[in-house]
């Protein structure tokens, strides 16, 4: 199996393209789109949509992930093997999320460390041998991602990277303190929710509330708990703490972004 996710959209050929290139190599592989809806050249938020899908996947399951603003230059294409699948895309931070060994990703046992990596640099498992500098999705990527599937050792893709030399994404850890817990938005939703850096379980059992945008905001545990337009703190389905409003969308109600700060406080 092979997930897919990038910022290609639906409205272009970019992503039929790759499948199509994948089902030239074996026509029997199974493609499951993740999403092709990622902010263009967005890699915090692919990093995100890509950490909380791979554990819903079986083991061997090959993840193909394009957010590549740098495509063509200097950053090194690459695949990722672990115990339970393989990553291939670009090292621009887009891997980050599943390889950080942080407190919220031990918290949450999404940990995961590398076995091997490689950057893939043998053209023999690439649709050409001179790609096109602006679509390494169809050229590199995609091939390198059937191969894989169809069982194409790692090692036979290039050559051996230490993954400790990946480049990581400056997404700031929260921070515990004497009251709650400063974090940050990692994540914004089709819906318009704000999605924290702060892990859930780090407020269990307790009573608590998110101040953000000027507001205190209490912490429900399902989105019925306020009343429609209402602003809403809860813990998702994804495990982190997010900012909602009832029927309503938090992100053009409240004005946060990106990275703006949110505190979790914790009630006596």
């Amino acid at each position: 199996m092979i997930t897919m996710l990038s910022d290609f959209g639906d409205r272009d050929i970019y992503v039929s393209v790759m499948k199509g290139v994948i089902s030239q190599i074996n026509p029997e592989l199974r493609v499951i789109d993740l999403t092709h809806q990622i902010p263009p050249q967005n890699i915090a938020a692919a990093r995100f949509c890509l950490m909380n899908a791979y554990p819903y996947f079986p083991d061997g399951t090959v993840h193909l992930a394009v957010v590549d603003p740098g495509v063509g230059g200097r950053r090194r294409a690459i695949a990722i093997e672990f115990a339970k699948g393989y990553l291939v895309g670009p090292d621009n931070g887009i891997f980050s999320g599943l390889l950080s060994q942080s407190p919220a990703m031990l918290q949450r046992g999404d940990s995961l460390r590398a076995i091997t990596v490689v950057e893939l640099t043998n053209p023999d498992y690439w649709r050409t041998a001179e790609p096109s500098r602006t679509f390494h999705g169809r050229d590199i990527f995609a091939p390198v991602a059937a191969h894989l599937a169809c069982g194409v050792p790692l090692t036979e893709l290039g050559n051996l990277i230490d993954s400790a030399a990946l480049v990581q994404l400056d997404i700031a850890e929260c921070i515990l303190t004497e009251t709650g817990i400063v974090g940050s938005i990692q994540y914004i939703d089709h819906f318009g929710n704000l999605v924290t850096n702060i892990p859930g379980s780090y407020i269990q059992g307790k009573t608590w509330c998110v101040k953000a945008a000027g507001l205190t905001i209490r912490g429900c545990e399902t989105y019925s708990d306020v009343k429609v337009g209402d602003a809403i703190a809860l813990v998702e389905s994804h495990g982190w703490v997010e900012i909602a409003i009832n029927s309503g969308n938090a992100q053009s109600q409240l004005h946060l972004k990106f990275g703006d700060t949110v505190e979790v406080a914790f009630e006596s």
